[in-house]
């Protein structure tokens, strides 16, 4: 059966972000997305295999947003910061696809020529073998757990307050903290964390 001209993996991809930038990674379905495209779910199986094909969709479009090519001047850590603003530049608006990038990030073609990228600047400050290895998870912790705390849990939130006005007596280290907390920007909390992670990967091993 011929596959509906009106249809192809872009357009699906499309719409199932949109789906989960609405309700969630927890809404999305084959059909919901189909409803999405308004269209039939059995029609979607024309273009992926299943759900798993269509998140790695999905990933791959951000990704499509992001310059997988190397910063050509600066040091080391500042071209990684770089790409590392990068990531953010582009899943920052659709924080809730974060865990996918993860789960796809061995078949992923965005994500594997991000990493790549990037760990060829680790080599080239000499930062290779197991160490190199420990250096990219660690980069990748940061950046997917500091965009998801940015969109869910942000110093800006009513959770930082909540937590200012514990009791002193009872909590004096984390309410003294979250008083400073409320005082710092998205983009200073982003740049100054993954700073903190460059110094350690500096550090010999």
């Amino acid at each position: 059966m011929p596959r509906p001209r009106s249809l192809s993996t872009g357009k699906l991809a499309g719409a199932a972000l949109a789906v989960i930038d609405r309700d969630g990674l927890a809404g999305l379905s084959m059909r919901a997305v189909a409803k999405e495209l308004g269209t039939s779910t059995m029609a979607l199986y024309r273009y992926v295999r299943d759900r798993e094909e269509l998140e790695g969709l999905v990933v791959d479009l951000v990704y499509a947003e992001v310059d997988p090519a190397p910063p050509s001047e600066g040091t080391w850590d500042a071209r990684i910061e770089a790409m590392a603003l990068r990531l953010r530049d582009a899943f920052g608006a659709h924080a809730a696809i974060m865990p996918l990038t993860l789960t796809h990030r061995h078949d992923s073609t965005g994500s594997l020529c991000w990493g790549e990228t990037v760990a060829g600047i680790l080599a080239g400050a000499g930062i290779t073998g197991p160490r190199a290895a420990i250096a990219l998870r660690a980069l990748l912790a940061y950046i997917v757990g500091a965009i998801q705390l940015e969109h869910l849990g942000s110093l800006s939130g009513e959770g930082t307050d909540v937590i200012a006005a514990l009791p002193a007596g009872e909590f004096p280290h984390m309410a003294e903290t979250a008083r400073h907390a409320r005082r710092i920007g998205p983009d200073e909390e982003f740049r100054a964390g993954l700073a903190a992670v460059l110094r350690g990967l500096a550090e010999p091993g």
